[in-house]
């Protein structure tokens, strides 16, 4: 199923729930929202599978900050690539459940990836060079702010299926001008 149809399929339901005069505003008003609500449901699904990724990407951290020594901003860049592949297959196959191939999707998911690597790192920089906030800490606000980022760029982008475009209808041949 693919997002739209998740979102159409969340705005049907919507609004099934009392159909008619019986309705009232209320009904009305729950089926101008359903698409809104729709959303906010898609986009906490893509945040707990998110989690998963997440909890890749700061075991990933902690264990080449502690177990390994190495610095906090390269340490969360490798676990930030862990916790990608991770995020890649569920949202594929849970969250979004793209048909399109592995060439075309995950070139685009890893694009979006990329950029929110390139964010990640200026923003530890930032939170713990600058600041001089803790590792952890920092990498909670980074993941906050980057959930965000990444879920515009996918639904937007990588796994948005593309509509079939309808035709306009012929105009009627005119029978008495032939």
């Amino acid at each position: 199923m693919t997002e739209r149809k998740a979102l159409e399929g969340a705005a049907d339901g919507a609004g099934t729930a009392q159909a008619g005069p019986a309705a009232g505003r209320h009904g009305a008003a729950r089926l101008r929202h359903a698409p809104l609500i729709a959303r906010l449901r898609h986009i906490l699904l893509f945040a707990a599978l998110g989690a998963v990724g997440t909890l890749a990407q700061y075991t990933v951290l902690v264990a080449l900050v502690r177990g390994a020594g190495l610095g906090p901003v390269l340490a969360s860049t490798a676990g930030f690539l862990v916790g990608g592949l991770v995020n890649y297959q569920l949202n594929r196959r849970i969250a979004f459940r793209s048909s399109k191939s592995h060439a075309e999707a995950a070139g685009k998911f890893f694009t979006v990836a990329g950029i929110g690597l390139g964010l990640n790192a200026l923003l530890m920089t930032l939170f713990t060079r600058v600041l001089g906030l803790p590792y952890l800490p920092a990498q909670l606000l980074c993941t906050g702010l980057l959930v965000l980022w990444h879920y515009a760029g996918n639904a937007l982008w990588t796994f948005r299926e593309s509509r079939p475009v309808t035709p306009a209808p012929a105009p009627a041949a005119d029978a008495g001008s032939a």
